[in-house]
C-alpha cells in the first residue's frame, strides 16, 4: 500500500513505536514518517507508506505549529518536566511581562539544540552522551519561529501556539523564554498540531485506526501528490508519459504552457500522478518516480 497516514501520536510513546504499530496494522515493509516527535508529545505523525517513502526527500513544507504549555520558576536537565530539576526560581512576571518575551522570539533566531535530542556529533546521539552525564558544546542553529502568541495562563503557567521552521526545538524555545524572563521555565505539555501541510484535526489516533474495519483502514490512507500540493502541476501526453516513467527527459517547448523552472508534480493525460520533476533550462527531469 502507497500513500500517508497521518496519526495523532499520543503521549508517553516514541515516534518509532506509533509508526511500528501502523506497520503491523497495513503490513507494510516499508515505512517513514516525517519528523520525529517526543515521547511525551502528542500530536501529528505523518507517516509514509510503501512506495511514498521515497518522496520524503521532496516534501515541499517542512513547517511545523505546536501548542504548548510552560512553568516558568523551574529548569530541567531535558529543558521538559520529564527530567530532573536542576534549579527553582522565584517568579515575578506579569502577564503582559510574558508577552512582550514571548514575542521577542518571533522572527529569525539563533537556537541551541537540547543535550537531549537525538542530533549526532562524531556519529553518537546527544541523548545517548546526556544520559551519561556528558554534556558537549552545541552549535546555535538559524530557526524561525514564523508566529508565537499566547493564548491561555493560569498562575505561572502559560499556553502558546507557535508556528516555526523544521528544526525548531520547543524545549529550547521555553528554555530562553525562562532565560530571558530571569526565573526558567520548563515544558509541560507539547502537542504538535500542524506538519508538512496537514492538521492533526484530520488524524487518527492508535485506537481509532486498531478499531477500524479493513475498509475503514485503507480510506484513511492518503495519496502521496497530497503532501505535494506546494508544487504545481504539469499534465502531459500519453507517449511523454511513458517516456517520464522510464526516467527520460522531457524537452520544455514540448510542454504544455511552457512552464517556469521549478519543481511541478507529474500528471499523465488521464490525471495519473507519475512523480516529482524538476524544470531546469530546457528540460523537464525526472527526480522521483510513483513506481
Amino acid at each position: 500500500m502507497t500513500g500517508i497516514v497521518l496519526l495523532d501520536k499520543g503521549g508517553d510513546i516514541s515516534s518509532f513505536w506509533a509508526a511500528k504499530q501502523l506497520k503491523r496494522l497495513y503490513n507494510e515493509k516499508k515505512l517513514g514518517h516525517t519528523g520525529t516527535l517526543d515521547p511525551m508529545a502528542s500530536g501529528l505523525l505523518p507517516v509514509m507508506l510503501g512506495s511514498a517513502t521515497k518522496f520524503l526527500p521532496y516534501l515541499p513544507s517542512h513547517d511545523k505549529a505546536y501548542t504548548a504549555t510552560l512553568k516558568l520558576g523551574v529548569t530541567t536537565d531535558t529543558l521538559d518536566i520529564t527530567g530532573e530539576v536542576i534549579s527553582t526560581r522565584e517568579v515575578s512576571v506579569s502577564p503582559e511581562q510574558f508577552t512582550e518575551c514571548m514575542k521577542s522570539f518571533e522572527g529569525k533566531i539563533k537556537q541551541v539544540p537540547p543535550m537531549y535530542s537525538a542530533i549526532s556529533i562524531d556519529g553518537v546521539r546527544l541523548y545517548t552522551l546526556a544520559r551519561q552525564g556528558i554534556e558537549v558544546e552545541r552549535e546555535a542553529r538559524d530557526v524561525e519561529i514564523k508566529k508565537i502568541e499566547c493564548i491561555g495562563s493560569s498562575g505561572d503557567e502559560y499556553t502558546i501556539d507557535v508556528h516555526c521552521s523544521s528544526g525548531t526545538y520547543i524545549r529550547s524555545l521555553v528554555y530562553d523564554i525562562g532565560e530571558k524572563l530571569g526565573c526558567g521555565a520548563v515544558l509541560t505539555v507539547l502537542r504538535r498540531t500542524w506538519a508538512n501541510g496537514f492538521s492533526v484535526e484530520n488524524a487518527k489516533t492508535l485506537d481509532e485506526l486498531r478499531n477500524a474495519s479493513p475498509e475503514e483502514l485503507e480510506s484513511f490512507v492518503l495519496p502521496i501528490d497530497k503532501a505535494l500540493e506546494e508544487y504545481p502541476q504539469i499534465i502531459i501526453t500519453d507517449n511523454q508519459s511513458k517516456r517520464f516513467k522510464n526516467g527520460g527527459e522531457l524537452d520544455r517547448a514540448r510542454l504544455k504552457n511552457n512552464p517556469d523552472e521549478g519543481m511541478y508534480r507529474v500528471y499523465s493525460h488521464s490525471r495519473e500522478f507519475l512523480g516529482v520533476g524538476e524544470i531546469t533550462g530546457e528540460i523537464l527531469a525526472v527526480r522521483r518516480l510513483l513506481v
